[in-house]
């Protein structure tokens, strides 16, 4: 459910579109006609996000937004406006802002703006509980465990959460690592303040620079405008880099100077923006070795990682997989309309044996899975999807390399120009359907063999049409 605030004095055509968008009465757009109201509605209920104009009829979009933030800086805020220039809009962005759109709005950009405001709103109040017990409300931001190395967790986040210092969250895809970070984040000194997460395997790596530090206007083929990034946009908060050790290399030495001094510059400018940021950052990679083999810079490893919490894998973890399993089983039943209250001791015996490459994400789609089989109250072995508990199989002996080197003399003889990325396709077309077959299926794992991140693995799998024989790993696993 996502509860929108629109402040606009002439809201009729946009109200329609954000209510085409988030159409009750799942979700709930309300509308403020003044910035007097507007300010008034968010102080009597907070918003998951506020669409606000620039221009109002009693004071700017600027005032209205500024004693928002003084309400609740956690309020996400995308401003809308009339002017091409959006000066005032920028400007917004740099005190903060979300993002902002100009009238008349497209229907999908919107829905897409809004969206990601909404999640990022909810990102910032959904409570992280880390606990040895389940709770007895739901909550999405749930860790739950008892056994040893979780302990050590909770007292390494109660331990840091207050200390003003960068955070380095270590452990396998699928462990949990951002609820630990929005766990260090709500106990801390910003936790009134913005907390912005960005996975930085995810975007492309000439985007991801942008992305950080924003860019000039005509930075870039395409750089129509300035854009405001992360840093400042979450001036005073905490920001989360997700898988960092994915990170360029040319890209490290630009925020070991923010981590270091706290400037930076856009990219296409030379003004130097000060910024006051707190930085958690997590990765599935061993950072150290890394830095040691010169595929990450030592001197930024040493200063990410003043602490470091490691959250152990799901196959570590012991009696807490019936645990987890049990809480998981009871909070998804209940959003999948299904009345199992409990795991029998056969189906818990299935769970045990399996490996959990993809940990806790990879459980949960499992017992999804297997609710929508459900019958009766309580979930038997019958109703889980297949598990493989074989270990994986060896390679298959090297393919002749024959093939590919004819077609590298082929592309020779005929004068090509992109000789590189032509034999590297060819190369993947071998290599890929190979290592996913000894991974049976398993993207993660397949990453892991390969040395790429994941995100990178599935686009390639995309672009070549390759469709592996195996699928063990559900889609929604990190």
């Amino acid at each position: 459910m996502a509860h929108v605030l629109l402040i606009d004095d002439d809201p009729e055509l946009l109200a329609d579109q954000v209510r085409h968008a988030f159409p009750p009465p799942a979700n709930r757009v309300e509308v403020a006609r003044t910035g007097a109201e507007g300010v008034a509605r968010v102080r009597a209920e907070r918003p998951d996000a506020v669409l606000l104009d620039l221009r109002l009829p009693d004071r700017t979009g600027l005032e209205v937004f500024e004693e928002i933030r003084a309400l609740d800086a956690r309020v996400p805020v995308v401003f809308v406006t009339l002017s091409k220039a959006a000066d005032a809009a920028i400007e917004a962005m740099r005190r903060g802002a979300l993002d902002y759109l100009f009238k008349p709005v497209d229907p999908a950009q919107l829905r897409r703006v809004i969206g990601e405001a909404v999640e990022v709103g909810r990102r910032m109040r959904e409570p992280a509980v880390l606990t040895e017990t389940p709770p007895d409300e739901d909550g999405g931001g749930a860790i739950v465990g008892a056994c040893p190395a979780m302990r050590e967790v909770y007292k390494a986040v109660g331990r840091v959460s207050a200390q003003d210092v960068a955070v380095l969250i270590t452990g396998e895809s699928g462990t949990g690592k951002e609820v630990i970070a929005r766990a260090i984040y709500q106990h801390s000194k910003r936790a009134d303040k913005p907390f912005l997460a960005l996975n930085c395997a995810a975007i492309p790596e000439p985007l991801l620079e942008s992305e950080l530090f924003g860019h000039e206007k005509g930075a870039f083929t395409g750089a129509d405008r300035r854009r405001i990034g992360r840093f400042e946009q979450c001036n005073g908060g905490t920001l989360f880099l997700d898988e960092i050790g994915d990170m360029p290399l040319a890209l490290q030495s630009k925020l070991l100077r923010v981590l270091q001094e706290q400037t930076f510059e856009r990219v296409g400018g030379g003004e130097t923006v000060t910024t006051d940021v707190r930085i958690i950052s997590a990765t599935h990679r061993d950072l150290k070795t890394r830095a040691a083999d010169g595929t990450f810079r030592a001197d930024l490893y040493y200063r990410l990682g003043v602490f470091t919490v490691h959250l152990p894998p799901l196959r570590e973890r012991g009696d807490d997989l019936a645990l987890l399993a049990r809480y998981y089983v009871r909070r998804f039943g209940r959003e999948l309309g299904r009345d199992v209250r409990d795991v029998s001791a056969e189906a818990l015996d299935r769970l045990r044996a399996y490996s959990w490459p993809g940990n806790l994400r990879e459980l949960q789609s499992v017992l999804k899975q297997a609710l929508l089989r459900a019958v009766g109250s309580v979930l038997l072995p019958t109703m889980l999807p297949e598990l493989s508990t074989e270990p994986p199989t060896a390679l298959p002996p090297a393919a002749p390399t024959a093939g590919l080197a004819e077609f590298i003399g082929r592309r020779l003889g005929e004068g090509s120009e992109s000789l590189h990325e032509e034999a590297h396709r060819e190369l993947d077309k071998i290599l890929l359907p190979l290592v996913m077959e000894y991974t049976r299926g398993n993207q993660f794992q397949a990453a892991k063999v390969l040395g790429v991140a994941r995100q990178t693995l599935r686009r390639r799998l995309r672009e070549l049409q390759i469709v592996p024989r195996f699928t063990d790993e559900p889609d929604d696993a990190p």
